[in-house]
């Protein structure tokens, strides 16, 4: 029990603000359970309730109901535990499988059936949409100075490489100012040299097509 202004404040382990639960090791495990319950008791809705599962139909209600619950303010609480990936992901798995003509195929021939990518996926594309709105847009009364700051030297590549700081505890390794370094400086120039934000999401997502090709035709 703690006093402020002669008024006792409880001692409590975890907190909701804006929407995310907070708690006091700052681990996203928590949220991620809260988040998908709520989105799996959206998808449990519509598979008992819709009758016509077409591909077209069913994005529509997964874009409107379900995904915008899986994405709110996710670069705040993105999950690092693979159990906790898996949880969301799965959420996302069980509603591709409603749709017609997808029930027999595996998720990844689920996924460019209906022309989705995986939560992974979109995560880092949204952690990278971030990191490029803190770099190009005014967000001095937003964010404190050094939330992101740029590497003394440009790198080869990307001439907005970002310092990367030394971190102790995990939480501060997976929180968004540390894990969204090496994935953003390992973007080309011609993605991070985009004009505004909406270029940078199409040079952005052309950049990922093309690794994501790469690495089929490797595998």
């Amino acid at each position: 029990m703690y006093t402020l202004n002669g008024q006792n404040v409880a001692d409590v382990k975890e907190e909701k603000d804006l929407g995310i639960m907070v708690t006091s090791t700052f681990k996203p495990s928590l949220n991620c359970d809260k988040v998908s319950k709520s989105a799996n008791k959206v998808v449990g809705l519509i598979r008992r309730n819709v009758v016509n599962k077409s591909i077209e139909g069913m994005l529509t209600l997964y874009k409107t109901l379900i995904r915008p619950i899986l994405d709110y303010c996710i670069p705040a609480w993105r999950p690092y535990f693979k159990r906790d990936i898996e949880k969301l992901e799965k959420v996302q798995k069980r509603f591709t499988k409603m749709i017609v003509g997808c029930k027999d195929l595996k998720y990844d021939q689920r996924l460019i059936k209906v022309g989705l990518t995986s939560l992974q996926e979109r995560h880092y594309r949204a952690d990278m949409i971030h990191v490029f709105k803190v770099l190009n847009e005014d967000n001095n009364k937003i964010y404190p100075k050094g939330f992101l700051s740029l590497a003394d030297r440009a790198g080869r590549k990307n001439s907005k490489k970002l310092h990367k700081k030394r971190n102790r505890f995990e939480v501060s390794r997976n929180g968004f100012t540390s894990r969204v370094v090496d994935r953003w400086n390992d973007l080309p120039e011609i993605v991070i040299s985009a004009e505004d934000v909406n270029e940078f999401k199409g040079r952005l997502d052309n950049h990922m097509r093309d690794v994501r090709g790469r690495e089929e035709a490797s595998a």
